[in-house]
């Protein structure tokens, strides 16, 4: 039999080998089961943190937007014009009136040497923007002018003009103002509208007319050279119809040169400019009329609009800076105007090249147009140098 010593060595040993199979293995799955509690928890308190973090965030959004929303609609309510009811007008198309709190400024202050932006706006009561009946027209004539006239003046911020021709005077009268009115832009207090359609100085019943809506109507009048506004009529008919007779047997009667000039034929016609005048001088007076020159108005145009703008009673804004002159169209263009913010320049129908003309029809042409134009410059005392 062992002794006391072996058998106490031998517990010892089976103690020692049973004890690390039985418990060492529970050890290591208490452990293992330790380190997930403690990822649980570590989890736990990641997503509250998280979700915390998102709360405030939350909460500081809604307090910024909140704050801004207020602001902004009270702002607005303040803005917002008060409109009133007014009774619609029979036969007519009713107008809104309204008080708002914004005027129209001029497009330079007394001091400022640069241009500003077309309309300057600031809170004032009492502006009610509405559509007028024009105060000023640009009557005539065909192929002088007029469309560079009438964008050239556009660049002034107390101008608004109808974009298209109306031909209200000559073809649509009879649809009454109010239908003319209709086609006018809005205006705001302190603006000029103008319309234009060349055909008013040459229809019989336009001077009437224009003087039974507005005996103080301003009247426009840009002439040309009526033997190169004859040709430059001919170019935009024959561009239309290239099946049309050579200019020079159009000009004549019986198509021989050297024959009565036919003054029957538009392009001639119209160039009779002394005749249209005295009609409507019956209705209104000469210092009623600026008439402006179609070649210094290409040559020189700043020159000519300081005239428009003075006849007009408006600043002295459209000058020199706002032109370039065109080498290739043979034509000044602009480096910005209404509807434009880039240099450009007018059509393409603007500034054609005129076909060859005979000097000598050209000649002639000059001889018969010679006593017509000295009766218009002593009607207009303004010697426009036709030759």
């Amino acid at each position: 039999m062992p002794g006391p010593k072996a058998c106490k060595k031998t517990r010892k040993e089976w103690h020692l080998t049973h004890w690390s199979k039985l418990q060492f293995p529970v050890i290591l799955l208490q452990i293992d089961d330790w380190f997930k509690c403690l990822d649980g928890l570590m989890e736990i308190l990641i997503s509250k943190k998280v979700v915390l973090a998102l709360i405030i965030l939350a909460a500081i959004s809604f307090y910024i937007s909140y704050t801004f929303n207020t602001c902004l609609v009270s702002s607005i309510a303040k803005a917002l014009p008060k409109w009133r009811h007014h009774p619609v007008v029979p036969n007519d198309t009713p107008i809104i009136h309204y008080h708002t709190s914004v005027r129209v400024v001029p497009l330079l202050e007394s001091n400022e040497s640069d241009i500003s932006p077309k309309y300057k706006f600031f809170r004032e009561q009492g502006l009610r923007p509405m559509r007028q009946l024009p105060s000023a027209l640009i009557i005539g004539v065909k192929k002088g002018g007029t469309r560079a006239l009438l964008e050239f003046i556009r660049i002034h911020p107390d101008v608004r003009a109808a974009g298209s021709e109306v031909h209200f005077f000559d073809k649509n009268y009879p649809r009454g103002f109010q239908w003319y009115r209709q086609r006018m832009p809005p205006t705001l207090e302190g603006q000029l509208t103008i319309e234009k359609t060349p055909s008013y100085f040459i229809t019989k019943e336009a001077p009437r007319r224009v003087q039974h809506m507005n005996p103080s109507t301003k009247l426009l009048v840009v002439v040309r050279d009526p033997v190169t506004r004859a040709i430059s009529d001919y170019t935009q008919a024959i561009s239309k119809k290239p099946d049309m007779k050579p200019f020079d047997q159009l000009v004549f009667i019986n198509s021989t040169i050297g024959c009565i000039v036919d003054t029957s034929w538009g392009p001639v016609k119209l160039g009779l400019y002394s005749r249209y005048l005295s009609r409507w001088l019956k209705y209104f007076p000469l210092s009623q009329f600026l008439f402006i020159s179609g070649e210094r108005l290409v040559v020189d145009p700043a020159i000519e609009l300081k005239r428009v703008q003075d006849f007009l009673g408006l600043k002295r804004v459209v000058s020199e800076r706002h032109f370039y002159f065109n080498s290739t169209k043979g034509f000044p263009c602009l480096f910005k105007s209404e509807g434009h913010s880039t240099p450009h320049c007018l059509g393409k129908t603007k500034g054609r090249n005129h076909p060859y003309i005979d000097p000598i029809v050209i000649q002639r042409l000059r001889d018969f147009y010679r006593p017509f134009n000295n009766r218009f410059y002593q009607m207009t005392g303004i010697n426009f140098g036709w030759a």
